[in-house]
């Protein structure tokens, strides 16, 4: 495998968020030279170089002229955006990706790029349903068919050899650093404010997801940076379907507080907005081509993910019995 970033820099799109933070630190620490381009830095996100630029609103040649005088050899599209009608969704998802598209054919040479799509894009599937690569995509949320709309976009390039490229459709990810608003980002933030004291009640959804860490999800994207695979398109998940509740009671272990803390009440259901009851990943495909696998469980994801959201003066949550914080 080639060393990724070997040709030059690594330019990841997003990288100031929760997703491309991590993948940026994956980089880095493995010698890469680190671009991270976003909108607006935030803080925290490591050392790495930062490249003010709204990739969405600047023109294909504006994107093709930086990623060229950055001397750029692999793009990561870790962008992640949201809307409230397919409009919005559509401007924040697929305008990027023709952005993008059109600023690699413009370059001379141009750099391998890995598009983060969603397992969401595959839709609803029935209970039991192993999902690899050959399941027929039929998404039901606006997200997800923008996110599928973009992902075509990538594979009809690379299919037609106009693109070296992968597409990554990654499942949900938990560990370090959760997005305030996900499901266990706020769900943590609730327990460090009113856990200990009042508890946190939550109505919470009958479904099995699968959750890889992030850090886990991460490395799958350097392997397929440098990965020369002629499979344009790969599944990341940790391959089980956990119960939300289960999620959630690992959640309350890793801060310590009582089993009950997180109490069943009727209203909004927690775990249904990706509007998905089953979601188990088959990601033997890039277990087999990349040398991928999942690094660590689910408990050491929520304690890694409790030590970045509990306030400073608490303890870290203790790992039980000395065990490993990965599988």
């Amino acid at each position: 495998m080639n060393t990724p970033g070997a040709a030059g820099a690594v330019a990841v799109l997003g990288g100031t968020g929760c997703m491309g933070r991590h993948i940026c630190a994956a980089f880095a620490e493995r010698g890469a030279r680190v671009v991270a381009v976003a909108r607006r830095r935030t803080p925290g996100v490591g050392a790495h170089r930062f490249l003010p630029l709204d990739a969405a609103a600047c023109t294909a040649g504006e994107l093709a002229a930086v990623l060229a005088a950055e001397r750029v050899g692999t793009v990561v599209n870790a962008t992640l955006g949201w809307g409230r009608t397919e409009h919005e969704m559509g401007h924040v998802n697929v305008r990027l990706v023709e952005r993008l598209l059109a600023a690699l054919r413009a370059m001379s040479d141009p750099p391998r790029l890995v598009h983060l799509g969603t397992i969401h894009e595959y839709g609803p599937v029935p209970h039991g349903t192993l999902i690899d690569e050959d399941v027929v995509p039929r998404p039901q949320t606006l997200y997800a068919r923008a996110k599928l709309t973009a992902s075509r976009m990538v594979l009809e390039a690379v299919r037609a050899g106009r693109l070296d490229g992968v597409v990554l459709r990654v499942t949900n990810t938990i560990g370090p650093h959760p997005a305030p608003e996900s499901l266990f980002g706020s769900l943590a933030a609730r327990l460090r404010d009113e856990g200990a004291t009042v508890g946190v009640e939550l109505t919470v959804a009958d479904a099995r997801r699968d959750y890889v860490d992030v850090r886990d999800a991460s490395a799958a994207v350097v392997l397929a940076a440098g990965s020369g695979t002629a499979e344009p398109l790969l599944n990341i998940g940790r391959g089980e379907a956990t119960h939300i509740r289960e999620l959630i009671d690992a959640l309350v272990r890793a801060t310590g507080l009582p089993p009950g803390t997180v109490r069943d009440r009727q209203g909004d259901v927690a775990g249904r907005s990706a509007g998905a009851d089953w979601i188990q990943v088959d990601s033997s495909r890039a277990r087999r081509l990349l040398g991928w696998q999942p690094r660590y469980d689910v408990d050491a994801s929520m304690r890694d993910l409790w030590d970045t959201v509990r306030p400073a003066s608490a303890p870290a949550a203790p790992v039980p019995g000395g065990e490993s914080r990965r599988r």
